[in-house]
């Protein structure tokens, strides 16, 4: 019987002839390196590439320190230049003079600072934590003086805070409200302080704050002007509000600093001499070097 060649051989039938098997699929290509061994290898990465924190070196953290006072500089100066002003790093004058402003609390010592350095006043009562300071420089008979001028807390838990800041002082505004009795019958002791926190040479200057509220006044000009007689002070009175005679106050101050001084220079006594030349505030000043003609 004629017919195509059978598709089986052999005795067993169910066998298939090699020839008819399909081919072996090709052998699949190598997996790629997992992803992560492929990332670079950052030094300022906060994590190795194990996963785990990885300790910055003495030099890396020195040079993130450089680089944020670097922009911090670049910070201050734009905001200098925005502003016009550059008082509190100024160093060019000749003399610097530390003064704190004392007293009761609500008195208006922080009304009258910030009149006198901004020109500004606010009605609201902020009480005064601790302390704070604002910078000034002023002319006075051709010289170029810079005023550190501190407003304390008069509040009885901040005494020993404020009274840490009365050395080193040339000067003091010692200030009452003239619609509080209370305010001052407290001067007596705040002169007591002044004489036991600072030198004996620093200069006081009694004032007589809002003197505009002449309906609710309770202690006369009379008596303020009998009391700074007897504490050896002279006397002002004044008005943070209206601004009457906060600039002459400041500047009376200044001057008998530099009358002082120049008392003191004859006699070659340097604890009231201010420091010259000196950018930043110290307790222990420096020793004479020029005369105030001030």
């Amino acid at each position: 019987m004629c017919g195509p060649a059978p598709l089986f051989a052999g005795r067993h039938q169910g066998l298939q002839g090699p020839e008819l098997l399909p081919p072996p699929p090709p052998p699949l290509p190598p997996p790629p390196p997992p992803l992560l061994l492929l990332l670079p290898r950052s030094p300022t990465s906060p994590h190795q590439l194990t996963g785990g924190p990885r300790h910055r070196t003495a030099k890396e953290v020195a040079a993130t320190r450089v680089a944020a006072t670097l922009v911090q500089g670049k910070m201050a100066s734009a905001t200098d230049s925005r502003y016009g002003q550059k008082e509190s790093s100024d160093q060019n004058f000749d003399y610097m003079f530390k003064i704190l402003i004392i007293g009761n609390s609500s008195v208006g010592k922080t009304s009258f600072l910030f009149r006198y350095a901004d020109d500004s006043f606010t009605p609201a009562f902020v009480s005064t934590v601790g302390i704070d300071f604002k910078v000034k420089t002023i002319y006075r008979n051709d010289k170029r003086i810079k005023l550190q001028i501190w407003d304390t807390a008069g509040q009885e838990r901040y005494r020993t805070i404020t009274t840490a800041y009365y050395r080193g002082a040339m000067g003091f505004i010692l200030m009452y409200d003239i619609t509080n009795g209370e305010s001052f019958n407290a001067v007596q002791d705040w002169s007591t302080q002044i004489k036991t926190y600072s030198w004996d040479n620093a200069q006081v200057l009694l004032v007589g704050n809002k003197c505009d509220m002449e309906d609710e006044r309770v202690v006369s000009s009379e008596r303020g002007r009998q009391l700074a007689d007897h504490l050896g002070f002279e006397f002002f009175e004044a008005s943070a509000k209206d601004n009457i005679n906060v600039k002459q106050t400041f500047e009376r101050l200044v001057d008998v600093i530099c009358e002082k001084m120049s008392e003191s220079l004859d006699t070659a006594d340097p604890a009231v001499t201010g420091a010259k030349q000196g950018p930043q505030l110290t307790d222990q000043q420096a020793p004479p070097h020029q005369d105030c003609a001030c």
